[in-house]
């Protein structure tokens, strides 16, 4: 070996040791959370304990086996859920090159060249190595580029994931509901059409008045009406869950009047997922913890690029004369050298760019932590909303009794000829707008339910390996 080629080895060896101890920064993500949720969710002694496992799949808590089945079909068949599980793998292919540029590279080429006499000319075939050696933490943040990466694209499809389910629960309730509706309303269509039939009688033998008349007339309008509205809202449902799950036309049972109509029903919750759970779960926590992960790699990229490039050169070229003029004897010359890169003056380019990407990740790590606080605060909002239709439920119901007694004294006065059918029809009408206000707040409460679940981060996790797993959170 050339005596030279190793005193320059030795030279460089304690610089390239030092340089390989460097490691980019590293901030520390330490959120202040709370211990528990300032809403407790429910004291009720029947609630439903939720747990942290519940979170990959929520939905199942609604107790719905239909509802359980679209959800496992809309997992299986979305286009967008598709679309972020590509991007996914797509990055972990990258992640298994991200460091390739700090690897040895080989090269090889032929030419053909004169020497600077124009007397002879040469057939030159190399194989070339360089190879950079990432010291000054270059290496390390650029891995550390690469699980940010990769994090970012896990949390975006946990993102995914957690909308789609959300909008087919939603969806779902959607046409739910309006079933219900159209259910009460054909029977308040009939009442509104009897009592307009009852008027017409009444107008005939100049016991009622056109006014009376036109009242009921207006509002058998106003019922037919709104018959036209549900059948739009429900149309609209069904062809979005039909979307949702991959299809272009939804199921016929999705825009019929159910004979049976339903909506899920959500217990009380006794909520048992930790404020701190949140940053394993949440998209957005992810999401940014990513970023942060990122931007401490452009930090240490940067910071790598103020001191000195060590590399590793060589080649193996085999010469052969083409015209023969034998003023060479030796045909393959091989080389092996360090490559250094000293920077030395650029107007302060480098040390500027090192400053703006510290500031960077500071802006990174304060973007981290609010996006802790907003997710608490969603959890916080969604408990208050989720208690709020628990109140509301519990007040309709507690009119429930009054009202159906009433129509029920209503028809026994007739029953005895004390009262006309006319007189029983109001009473009915208004249970029947009751029921509907009650299916109405027991879906607003499920709406409430799948917020909650949504501020949590609840959806199936995408499956990792170890290879896959990002390093621990800095």
């Amino acid at each position: 070996m050339n005596p030279l080629f190793c005193k320059t080895l030795l030279a460089l060896a304690p610089a390239a040791l030092l340089a390989g101890c460097m490691t980019p920064p590293q901030p520390q993500l330490k959120p202040d959370t709370p211990a528990q949720w300032r809403q407790p969710g429910s004291s009720a002694p029947n609630a439903l304990a939720v747990k942290a496992t519940d979170l990959a799949a929520w939905w199942k808590l609604l107790g719905d086996p239909s509802l359980d089945k679209l959800v496992e079909q809309a997992l299986a068949q979305n286009l967008d859920l598709a679309q972020a599980q590509g991007r996914l793998k797509a990055q972990r292919i990258l992640l298994g090159t991200a460091t390739a540029a700090y690897q040895p590279g080989f090269s090889a080429g032929v030419r053909t060249l004169q020497d600077v006499a124009a007397l002879d000319s040469y057939f030159h075939a190399s194989l070339d190595m360089s190879w950079n050696l990432g010291l000054f933490g270059a290496y390390e943040s650029t891995q550390l580029d690469g699980q940010g990466q990769l994090l970012d694209a896990q949390a975006q499809l946990q993102a995914a994931k957690i909308q789609l389910v959300a909008n087919v629960v939603q969806r779902y309730l959607e046409i739910c509901v309006a079933q219900q509706q159209r259910f009460g309303l054909d029977q308040q269509l009939q009442l509104d059409a009897r009592r307009l039939q009852l008027q017409q009688v009444r107008v005939q033998q100049r016991m009622g008045s056109a006014e009376q008349l036109q009242q009921a007339s207006l509002e058998l309008n106003r019922s037919r009406g709104q018959e036209a509205e549900l059948l739009q809202h429900q149309a609209r449902a069904a062809h979005a869950l039909a979307a949702l799950l991959g299809r272009s036309e939804p199921e016929a049972a999705w825009l019929a009047v159910s004979s049976v109509p339903h909506i899920p029903s959500t217990s009380a919750l006794d909520l048992q997922v930790l404020p701190a759970e949140l940053l394993r779960s949440r998209p957005a926590i992810l999401a940014a913890e990513a970023t942060v992960q990122r931007a401490a790699a452009a930090a240490g990229l940067s910071n790598s690029a103020l001191y000195p490039r060590f590399a590793l050169g060589g080649s193996l070229l085999y010469s052969y004369n083409l015209t023969q003029n034998r003023r060479s004897s030796s045909n393959q010359v091989p080389n092996i050298g360090p490559v250094i890169d000293i920077p030395l003056f650029d107007w302060g380019r480098r040390r500027a760019q090192a400053d703006a990407d510290e500031l960077q990740m500071d802006n990174a790590v304060m973007a981290y932590r609010q996006s802790v606080l907003e997710g608490i605060a969603d959890v916080e909002t969604a408990l208050v909303g989720l208690g709020a239709q628990q109140l509301r439920q519990q007040l309709l119901a507690a009119q429930t009794p009054l009202l159906r007694s009433r129509a029920q004294q209503l028809q026994r006065r007739q029953q005895l000829g004390l009262a006309s059918e006319l007189d029983t029809l109001e009473p009915r009408r208004q249970l029947l707008q009751h029921e509907s206000q009650q299916s109405l707040a027991q879906a607003a409460q499920a709406l409430a339910f799948v917020a909650l679940f949504q501020a949590l981060g609840g959806a199936p996790l995408p499956p990792q390996s170890p290879s896959d797993t990002p390093g621990a959170t800095p």
